[in-house]
């Protein structure tokens, strides 16, 4: 015969889950449900403060760089001109004293410097708060052709760099000089010739024929001629040219340092 539950004992047991899972947190900390989830939400005047202090940084920038006197032009500095004056690089720069910072377009004025002809190139990068500061890399004249009243002076693209009255010392004479210098591949490699040259030979060169840019041939102090072709096995040829030399030859050719040739 089974024993049936009284109505307080089933009461009690239909509690003792709730009992068991114990109190929610919000419950436990006193909060309704849902308290929590408001209270982590970002308040909007806080989110609308800090937006609008970050336009007004940004603003008070723009400002700064724009349109006020604060970051404007007040120096432009040249360093590494020597053939050209400081005068003559602000001026091609363009860049006007005065004018903010943040404006000046620095291609476009290192551009228009390197139309001077010495120039071989140019770069222009602010110093702020208020300078420009314009860098040049001026062309190296290896080379000095005759023309009425002097010389004047290539660099190894052909270029003409500046004018001499009188021949600078220990530079040859590229003789005869192409009917066009600029972008002459025959003067490039003339110039790669000489320079490649071992500084004791280099010193005796006088002048200088490069018909074509393979047929470089060096005129030496004394009379005496080397034919040294092209720029290339410049090593080689120069330690051939060393040892025939010694035989007080007036012509050698070394172009082919394989199969070198002397005469006189």
């Amino acid at each position: 015969m089974s024993k049936r539950q009284s109505l307080p004992d089933q009461a009690a047991a239909a509690r003792q889950p709730e009992q068991a899972a114990g109190p929610q947190p919000d419950q436990a900390a006193g909060r309704q449900p849902g308290q929590a989830a408001a209270g982590r939400r970002t308040d909007p005047w806080r989110a609308a403060f800090f937006g609008v202090l970050v336009l007004a940084i940004l603003g008070f920038a723009g400002w700064a760089a724009l349109g006020s006197s604060l970051l404007v032009v007040r120096h432009v500095a040249v360093q590494g001109n020597h053939l050209v004056t400081v005068a003559e690089v602000r001026a091609a720069a363009g860049i006007k004293l005065g004018v903010p910072l943040a404006t000046v377009n620095a291609g476009a004025a290192a551009g228009r410097v390197e139309r001077i002809t010495p120039v071989l190139t140019a770069t222009v990068s602010r110093s702020w708060p208020d300078g420009i500061v314009i860098t040049v890399r001026e062309r190296t004249p290896a080379l000095a052709v005759a023309t009425v009243g002097g010389f004047e002076l290539v660099d190894e693209h052909g270029v003409i760099v500046r004018f001499s009255a009188t021949k600078p010392a220990r530079m040859p004479v590229l003789t005869p000089a192409p009917a066009v210098l600029r972008g002459s591949a025959a003067v490039r490699a003339a110039v790669q010739v000489v320079r490649g040259l071992p500084a004791g030979l280099r010193r005796k060169v006088r002048s200088v024929s490069a018909p074509t840019a393979a047929t470089v041939t060096l005129h030496l102090a004394g009379g005496v001629t080397v034919v040294w072709g092209g720029p290339g096995q410049a090593t080689r040829k120069a330690k051939e040219l060393a040892l025939l030399m010694g035989t007080h030859a007036r012509y050698f050719d070394v172009s082919d340092p394989a199969t070198a040739v002397t005469q006189g």
